[in-house]
């Protein structure tokens, strides 16, 4: 499975984003589809997941009421709408996929999507 980003940028504090996921490359099931982000020199961070059947959702509790993560089952696609952003939030935003119920471990990273909130 290829993983592929898009949607970032710069915005001001305050303002939205909305992240998009594609996958690609063969049959696509998995358990559950996951955003995370990193900045340069520290670990990467949890934001939010949901199950593919079902749409089960979960948050990072520091995030909870301005991310809101979707799907689009038919397109392969998974979306994380930000609002109300802050500095702190900038960082390059990922998606994983957890293919298992059975392994808690995401895989088949992409590359990344930048996200920039500053004056």
């Amino acid at each position: 499975v290829h993983l592929v980003e898009s949607g970032g940028g710069w915005v001001q504090p305050g303002g939205s984003l909305r992240l998009s996921c594609a996958a690609s490359g063969g049959t696509f099931s998995p358990f559950r589809m996951g955003w995370f982000r990193q900045v340069a020199g520290r670990e990467r961070e949890y934001v939010a997941s949901i199950t593919w059947v079902g749409g089960s959702r979960y948050y990072a509790d520091s995030l909870k009421g301005r991310f809101v993560i979707s799907k689009d089952n038919g397109k392969n696609m998974v979306f994380l709408e930000m609002n109300s952003l802050k500095p702190e939030d900038t960082a390059v935003y990922h998606c994983g996929q957890r293919a298992t119920v059975e392994v808690n471990e995401y895989t088949s990273w992409g590359p990344g999507t930048q996200v920039i909130v500053s004056v």
